[in-house]
């Protein structure tokens, strides 16, 4: 079965916009991402509490360009499983169902603490620590856990 998400293709979209190119048209690493994006709602049914997945290969053809104010549709397929990775087909089309793109990416589940604790060099041990989200604006005050107050002379 598969899941299919729609995009507008806005200014922000467009390889100008993120200096991949000379035209306002769909950008490919937008669309990259929108595919990625697709991918880990899609595995989200497979995870377990405390896991997650990581992207670790993308392969895509982007064949079509598309101007801005078109909609993009990315379908993605059940994933493949292949050990720790799931490996899922997706597909791009147009408002005319021409298509876009088609391609793969790769997901490999990871638990959150575990591979945080790896990425910032931490034991096994510090892994089991609580992670703190922190949103856009930082932690919420809170969430502070010292006071950032200049020390008095």
């Amino acid at each position: 079965m598969k899941k299919s998400y729609q995009h507008q293709v806005t200014l922000a979209d467009t390889a100008i916009a993120m200096g991949s190119g000379e035209v306002a048209v769909l950008a490919t690493p937008r669309l990259v991402a929108w595919m990625e994006a697709a991918s880990m709602e899609a595995v989200k049914e497979y995870l377990e509490e405390g896991e997650t997945t990581v992207g670790t290969e993308v392969r895509i053809e982007h064949s079509k360009g598309v101007p801005v104010g078109a909609t993009v549709t990315v379908a993605v397929g059940k994933p493949v499983k292949d050990g720790r990775r799931l490996l899922f087909h997706l597909t791009a089309v147009d408002a005319e169902g021409n298509s876009v793109a088609t391609g793969s990416v790769a997901r490999a589940k990871v638990d959150i603490a575990r591979f945080m604790a790896k990425c910032q060099g931490l034991s096994d041990a510090t892994a089991s620590l609580p992670i703190v989200k922190v949103g856009k604006n930082g932690p919420h005050p809170k969430d502070a856990s010292t006071d950032h107050k200049p020390d008095s002379a």
